[in-house]
């Protein structure tokens, strides 16, 4: 393979690796106007107060009100009450055994519509006929009343409106299980719709019915999910198979529609989970522990050395006293042994290897905890750089905008591009997070995709330090001016300008990383093909002079 420095400078030009023939074809459907390809980052957006939200793409995905996901429902339910000509309330049952897919209905019904009345409940002819007697007996309290206080669904057993009653509350103080209420009949499988709850529940019912039926929509459809973010009560109706799971919500969380975490682009839900797992497990409390303690002879406690004596005390109850270097019991210690700092029965010990195993176990969990920690703190400096960012948007759009308009007589809608170089750097923040997940994880033994790896990321992180700086302190001098700047044009250039060739850099090391860096991979085969021709042709031209010499002599 080539020296790695020829490796980098092949992806060190913008005119090879950020040039447009690098951008994937296969997401023309999210390109935007201008032609470059949709990476999930922020675009201009009419609506400000939205934030990220408004500023990403959602062609492959919808974020649904409440008012919005009732009409889905009503729509979807009217649909199959039409094409099936069944009611509404069968409609509505089917839907939700069938988890509100109106092609699972009609494929099913059509298939076999005996199979399914039987299989959801919705009865064609009652078990029970109806009966002409003048007083009928309820099969729950046992009670006789005239026939107008019975009611029941369509298998057709009879049921006081009382027993039904509170059949009904007390199902639906059980929770969303209601939904799939049956008939009071042990042996009878008839489903009851909500037009029994309308009929004979309480109010205060009734309303917690028909929000456990809105939220079934969402929660019992494969295709959408609700907002995981906390208080948020939208819904994501997500188009699958468009390859980006990252969305946003109107809220202004991000969020990856596959696994339900934050938005994680470009690293995948599984590096993702082993990351968040990391960081809420004990295994790096252990690992400390291993680092920076040793376990006390006596009763084993961890013991941490917070003095530069070797002489360790445990403490009560154990208040066992030992040395530090070779664990050995204290008083077995003195001037023979090299005294209070400096154990040379330690030192042989060593060289006789008594201690190898438990230096080695220390050693490599102070290298793994070292390593864990470099990506840590930056991973969450990048977080909290993130936050921070999204702070001071907030503050731009509500008290600095007017101001800078006012001081520089512009316009607030020529000051977007102030707008767009904030949402750029939230977004290439997040982004700039998750690759530290990403490179934690990336095996030692692939050097080549590390080196380039490295390399992307440090020209991916330069250009949003330079954005970033000239956002939040070059625009200062033009907030805090007595008045118009001519300067203030050759600002507006520069902060455009570096927030392009930033959302270039970081387009592409999401590219580059969601394709597994592949192209090093790539440049090494090509490396090693080139290698191999030119020494078969070396060695043909050696061969041939031999046999011509031979021939000669």
């Amino acid at each position: 393979m080539d020296s790695e420095d020829d490796m980098l400078d092949m992806y060190s030009g913008e005119d090879d690796f950020y040039s447009d023939d690098y951008k994937d074809s296969d997401n023309d459907d999210d390109d935007d106007d201008d032609g470059e390809p949709d990476y999930g980052f922020v675009e201009e957006d009419a609506d400000d107060s939205a934030m990220i939200a408004s500023h990403r793409s959602q062609k492959n995905y919808c974020v649904l009100r409440e008012e919005d996901i009732l009409r889905h429902q009503v729509d979807d339910i009217e649909r199959v009450s039409v094409v099936l000509s069944i009611t509404e309330v069968e409609a509505s049952i089917l839907l939700r055994h069938y988890h509100w897919s109106v092609g699972k209905v009609h494929d099913e019904w059509f298939a076999d519509e005996e199979r399914v009345r039987n299989t959801v409940g919705i009865l064609e002819n009652p078990v029970v006929p109806p009966s002409d007697d003048t007083e009928l007996t309820c099969g729950i309290c046992f009670d006789s009343y005239p026939p107008e206080k019975f009611v029941s669904v369509s298998c057709g057993h009879p049921f006081c409106t009382t027993c039904w009653t509170g059949y009904i509350t007390t199902t639906i103080n059980d929770g969303p299980g209601c939904l799939m209420l049956r008939c009071p009949d042990p042996s009878c499988l008839a489903a009851v719709g909500h037009d029994m709850v309308d009929k004979l529940a309480s109010d205060e019912d009734k309303e917690k019915y028909n929000r456990y039926f809105l939220r079934s929509y969402i929660e019992d459809n494969r295709k959408m999910k609700w907002c995981p973010a906390p208080g948020c009560d939208y819904a994501i109706d997500y188009v699958a198979g468009s390859g980006n799971y990252d969305v946003s919500c109107l809220c202004s969380f991000s969020f990856c529609w596959n696994c339900t975490e934050e938005a994680h682009r470009p690293v995948d839900c599984s590096t993702v989970s082993k990351w968040i797992l990391k960081n809420s497990a004990e295994s790096e409390n252990m690992n400390w522990i291993l680092a920076n303690s040793k376990p006390c002879p006596s009763c084993k406690r961890p013991i941490e050395k917070n003095q530069g004596c070797m002489h360790m005390t445990c403490t009560p109850p154990c208040k066992y006293e030992f040395c530090w270097l070779c664990l050995g019991a204290w008083m077995d210690h003195g001037e023979r042994t090299g005294g209070f700092y400096a154990c040379n029965r330690y030192e042989v010990a060593k060289q006789e290897g008594q201690y190898d195993e438990t230096e080695r176990r220390r050693e490599m969990a102070k290298n793994s905890l070292e390593r864990y920690t470099h990506y840590y703190e930056r991973w969450a400096s990048n977080q909290t750089s993130r936050q921070k960012a999204m702070t001071d948007l907030q503050q731009l759009q509500t008290h600095n905008l007017e101001k800078l308009s006012d001081k520089q007589c512009t316009p607030e809608s020529q000051l977007k591009f102030i707008l767009e170089a904030w949402l750029q750097i939230i977004e290439c923040r997040r982004v700039l997070k998750w690759t530290y997940a990403y490179g934690y994880y990336l095996p030692d033994h692939e050097h080549a995709k590390r080196v380039f790896f490295e390399y992307l990321q440090g020209e991916a992180e330069s250009g949003l330090e330079r954005l970033h700086q000239c956002v939040e302190k070059d625009l200062l001098q033009f907030l805090n001016a007595e008045g118009p700047s001519k300067d203030f044009n050759d600002f507006r250039t520069k902060l455009a300008g570096l927030t392009s060739v930033t959302k270039n850099y970081f387009e592409n090391l999401v590219k580059a990383l969601e394709n597994g860096l592949a192209d090093v991979d790539s440049h090494a085969a090509c490396s090693s093909k080139s290698t191999s021709s030119k020494s078969t042709g070396c060695s043909s031209k050696t061969r041939g002079k031999g046999k011509g010499s031979s021939r000669t002599g």
